[in-house]
């Protein structure tokens, strides 16, 4: 494109630019800016001298979080939580569309989305707390296993139960308000489809596996391909209301590990290295899950 058809395009649309100069403000100061300090990843940080001033010592951090002690446990821990999230929590809303869409009644239908949103506009703080209240000794759910005889424990401090706890409570929060996704794809299928195939005898659940499911295939892709890159990242808010020095062989993660090193103990350029590490895997797998959704099928991000 010329410099005079920006020019021209800036002047017809210059009130359209206008409204979105906020927006690429916000990203400038919050997004980019920040990425200096991606710098501090390669020097032994100096907060009196800041960025420009700190002694640069090249991949020494990087290195010492590959030789550190806790590397393959945060890898680890980061991938499971996150893997078992992605088996177990990323076809639950797909299905639960499915399953309202097959709902007739509106009334009813309605009722039940607005109760699964729910969950999501609860706080996180909110969140942690009942599930610490339901999951210790006297709670709800020990009083339940005790009903059949079994013992009565604070099961969030048992380390095998964290990853249980952890992706359970997450498709509970996030079920109802993933599903919004779902169900305005399904309502973008051609009813026709329903009707020719009502017309050849297909049964309801022959409908939704070859007329349903092909219709929202590509944002199942795209968000599958978002979902992927994002394997390694698990947010650190939950985990850090939710565990204890008793639990970290099975909940400690990269961002809570980075937490600790950062804000906890002040070594920023280690934090950092192992921020930057951490978002360098994440662009690998999503560049990779998009090269194999491009090669399989017809939908991929770029």
């Amino acid at each position: 494109m010329k410099l005079t058809d920006i020019k021209k395009d800036f002047k017809e649309n210059k009130i359209i630019y206008l409204m979105l100069s906020p927006i690429i403000l916000y990203f400038i100061i919050f997004n980019y800016i920040p990425m200096l300090g991606l710098l501090m990843a390669f020097q032994d940080y100096n907060f009196a001298g800041g960025i420009f001033d700190s002694k640069f010592v090249g991949f020494k951090h990087f290195i010492d979080f590959f030789n550190s002690i806790h590397f393959f446990r945060v890898i680890r821990n980061t991938f499971l939580l996150s893997a078992y999230d992605m088996l177990f929590g990323f076809p639950a809303p797909i299905i639960f569309a499915l399953l309202l869409n097959e709902v007739k009644n509106k009334y009813f239908k309605k009722t039940v989305q607005t109760v699964s949103y729910m969950p999501f506009f609860i706080s996180m703080v909110v969140v942690a707390g009942i599930i610490v209240d339901f999951t210790k000794t006297n709670g709800v759910i020990s009083q339940i296993v005790s009903l059949f005889g079994g013992e009565k424990t604070n099961w969030l401090a048992k380390p095998e139960y964290f990853r249980t706890i952890f992706v359970s409570s997450n498709i509970w929060q996030s079920l109802g308000f993933n599903s919004i996704i779902y169900l305005a794809a399904l309502a973008g299928v051609d009813q026709e489809l329903y009707q020719a195939a009502n017309l050849d005898g297909a049964s309801r659940w022959k409908q939704m596996w070859h007329i349903t499911l092909p219709g929202i295939s590509s944002t199942i892709i795209t968000l599958l391909i978002l979902r992927a890159g994002s394997l390694l990242s698990v947010g650190s808010e939950k985990i850090l209301l939710l565990y204890t020095p008793l639990t970290y062989e099975t909940a400690d993660v990269i961002s809570t590990f980075v937490y600790r090193k950062g804000l906890q103990e002040f070594k920023y350029d280690f934090a950092t290295a192992v921020g930057l590490f951490n978002s360098v895997i994440n662009l690998v797998l999503i560049i990779f899950a998009n090269k194999l959704s491009k090669k399989f099928s017809e939908t991929s991000l770029f």
